[in-house]
């Protein structure tokens, strides 16, 4: 099993910048994919980024340009590096882990963290 903490959530105002943080502990060997999911109030949970064990990354088109998502296998972390945030990136920021598998016989599963608060309003 895994567990996700998150860290980094916050207040800010328009056009400021955060950086998101996730620490992942468990078994997390393999192939497998971190990112990040948001959902405000009324609106449903929306992938924002992910990035696999192996640097393939992946974006919301409402973030293309403004974040930028890394991770340290070593240290089996994500960030998220948030600029420009605007209002309607205020949301709960989550952070999601799972496996990427290539054989039939094994079942992929995943994993998320309670998630923190961005706000961004003036």
């Amino acid at each position: 099993q895994v567990q996700l903490v998150e860290s980094g959530g916050g207040s800010v105002k328009p056009g400021g910048s955060l950086t998101l943080s996730c620490a992942a502990s468990g078994s997390i060997f393999g192939a497998n994919a971190m990112g990040w999911y948001r959902q405000a109030p009324g609106k449903q949970r929306e992938l924002v980024a992910d990035i696999t064990s192996r640097g393939r990354t992946n974006y919301a088109d409402s973030v293309k340009g403004r974040f930028t998502i890394s991770r340290d296998n070593a240290r089996n972390t994500v960030s998220l590096q948030m600029s420009n945030l605007k209002p309607e990136d205020t949301a709960v920021y989550y952070c999601h882990f799972r496996t990427i598998v290539t054989a039939v016989e094994v079942t992929a599963w995943d994993a998320w963290g309670k998630g923190t608060l961005v706000t961004v309003s003036s």
